[in-house]
């Protein structure tokens, strides 16, 4: 056993891409130390007992002959033996790491998301690992924006699906609402109805109390108004979409029209049919890449690598 050290990846997280990763790095050892650099960046941890480095960490050196695989590592502190992938998403996989990063950058760099289909036909997996392979990243990107909203909040609400019969179509209607920051972050839910009690409880676990609403004139938001520092509200149906207030403030519900073109340009473009009980973790995946707009590809990948630790999804519980 010999001492791991940190370890510094030569390449530039902004310069990958999908060429990058499919000449240089469809090596799998050189695709574990790229994986490696983005989890630990300062070093590994113990993701049995979350030891850094108050203890050392070894790396085993596979012998000849031996059953040990290579990138195995063991914790001076609790004595256990794991890998980069322990702990994350990745655990279990027997898909090679090289696809897994590929599958992450296509997934970080189509601004209207890709169907498993594809992913399937481009990485030459079966159609139910590559299914199982995104779902696991999408629920990897939930929950990327961890605070409360601030400063003006635009809020509004959409139906995704209601394909098919015209009698039920209703019934198959799942409403999304979003809350995004103007010029910042964003959140975006399920929601089981757009009734004034599920619309206000989200209201009021996800926006500080300081902060500015606009939405339009959707009466559920009315009932919680006061709880907010201001709440601005344009009219629609008289064909107002920016509301120029006293303060400064552009109230509108544009940004979260945008969102919503651009989930229902996937559900249409990409996916073609969306089921209720999935539908959570696309719209997690739509909030992830409009909160990392501002980043590069590449910076966008090593983002939700970093959130796929911590992170495990068992084919049990998706199906």
């Amino acid at each position: 056993m010999c001492h791991i050290k940190d370890m510094k990846e030569s390449i530039k997280k902004d310069e990958l891409n999908l060429v990058t990763l499919a000449q240089e790095y469809s090596d799998e050892d050189k695709s574990r130390a790229l994986l490696e650099s983005m989890l630990w960046p300062d070093g590994p941890i113990c993701p049995h007992c979350k030891n850094h480095k108050e203890k050392a960490i070894y790396r085993l050196q596979p012998k000849e002959g031996s059953k040990t695989r290579k990138g195995v590592c063991k914790c001076g502190a609790c004595r256990k033996q794991f890998t980069v992938t322990v702990g994350t998403v990745f655990e279990h996989s027997h898909i090679k790491i090289s696809k897994w990063l590929m599958a992450i950058f296509i997934i970080c760099s189509s601004k209207k998301s890709i169907s498993a289909l594809q992913v399937s036909r481009m990485l030459d997996l079966s159609y139910e690992s590559a299914w199982f392979m995104v779902h696991r990243l999408r629920y990897a990107f939930a929950d990327n924006c961890k605070r409360q909203l601030k400063g003006v909040v635009e809020i509004d609400e959409t139906f995704v699906g209601g394909k098919g019969d015209r009698k039920t179509r209703l019934s198959r209607l799942t409403p999304v609402m979003a809350l995004i920051e103007q010029g910042g972050n964003m959140k975006a839910q399920v929601v089981p109805n757009v009734s004034f009690k599920n619309l206000g409880k989200v209201l009021r676990e996800e926006v500080q109390k300081d902060a500015v609403i606009c939405s339009d004139e959707n009466t559920a938001y009315k009932t919680v108004n006061k709880e907010f520092k201001a709440h601005h509200t344009v009219c629609h149906s008289k064909y107002e979409y920016i509301l120029r207030t006293p303060d400064g403030i552009a109230a509108g519900t544009n940004h979260c029209e945008s969102f919503f073109s651009l989930l229902k340009r996937g559900v249409h473009g990409a996916w073609h049919n969306v089921s209720r009980e999935h539908l959570h973790r696309y719209v997690g995946e739509f909030a992830f890449r409009w909160n990392t707009r501002k980043l590069t590809d590449g910076q966008r990948m090593e983002t939700a690598i970093g959130l796929t630790a911590g992170k495990r999804l068992t084919y049990r519980q998706v199906i």
